[in-house]
């Protein structure tokens, strides 16, 4: 189970970062003139994909409370 919680750990770490680094690479582009909005539209959706991987990772973390 500590091997499961570590993966876990793991995943989500590597979801964070890739979530930040797609942050950084949108501001990025929106400050260029020459504005790929496509490119943009897609890496928003990819942030918001990961933003509900990164949810689910965590709602894994919490135990059951079977009552």
């Amino acid at each position: 189970m500590s091997s499961d919680w570590s993966e876990i750990r793991e995943r989500l770490h590597d979801l964070r970062q890739e979530h930040r680094d797609l942050d950084g690479a949108i501001e990025q582009l929106q400050t260029n003139p020459a504005i790929d909005h496509l490119a943009v539209r897609r890496m928003k959706k990819r942030k918001l994909r990961l933003r509900d991987q990164i949810a689910y990772w965590e709602s894994k973390l919490i135990p059951d409370l079977d009552a």
